[in-house]
């Protein structure tokens, strides 16, 4: 991914040195099929099955930039899929971080906590994988520094607004824009929406 990593930070895409250490240290290739793997550098969605995709590099890189993650952070990472932006993640908070990912599809669950594992964070306790509805969050685990939600929400669930911390933020799929929301008091959001972005649909038990 070097070619495309030099592309996002020339664009001005990737900024922030934790973040783009992150992307040249976590290889986009060991979170894609054995088929795909020549088209990584690519700055395109790619398929992972189960009508899913791992998320086009550009919007990655955005979204995390909006998110702003720092080391020792505890986030919640929703719609893991094949476990890149966990582990993406996972390599931002270090070894005194936590990083829960929650994936509603059991076998893209089990799949991105093994593809993330190779990087041992899972056997390092920094990450960990819930095969579960992201739209409920993750109690136990609550509060939460930052959220990232990777799937196109209608609207934003009320357990995630209530398991962020005061100061902290959200970014998240809506609409057809990825918005910014920011915690300034139990009850009080800022919330900035950038529009022109697509992603799979936030999925939900029934």
């Amino acid at each position: 991914m070097r070619r495309l990593l030099s592309d996002l930070i020339r664009q001005g895409y990737l900024k922030t040195d934790l973040i783009i250490e992150a992307f040249s240290k976590i290889d986009r290739a060991e979170f894609v099929p054995d088929e795909l793997k020549n088209r990584i550098e690519e700055d395109i969605p790619l398929p992972i099955g189960f009508g899913q995709t791992i998320s086009q590099p550009l919007t990655v890189a955005f979204m995390l930039e909006l998110l702003n993650p720092q080391r020792k952070q505890n986030i919640l990472d929703l719609g893991s899929g094949s476990g890149w932006t966990t582990a993406l993640l996972s390599h931002i908070v270090g070894r005194d971080g936590k990083v829960t990912a929650i994936e509603i599809i059991e076998e893209l669950c089990k799949w991105g906590e093994a593809n993330t594992d190779k990087f041992e964070f899972v056997k390092n306790r920094i990450a960990e994988f819930h095969c579960t509805d992201g739209s409920k969050g993750y109690e136990k685990n609550a509060p939460y520094d930052r959220i990232l939600v990777s799937a196109m929400a209608e609207k934003i669930p009320t357990a995630l607004k209530n398991q962020l911390k005061i100061g902290g933020k959200m970014v998240i799929p809506m609409r057809g824009g990825v918005w910014l929301l920011k915690k300034r008091g139990e009850k009080d959001f800022y919330a900035e929406e950038y529009p022109g972005f697509s992603f799979v649909p936030f999925i939900q038990e029934v």
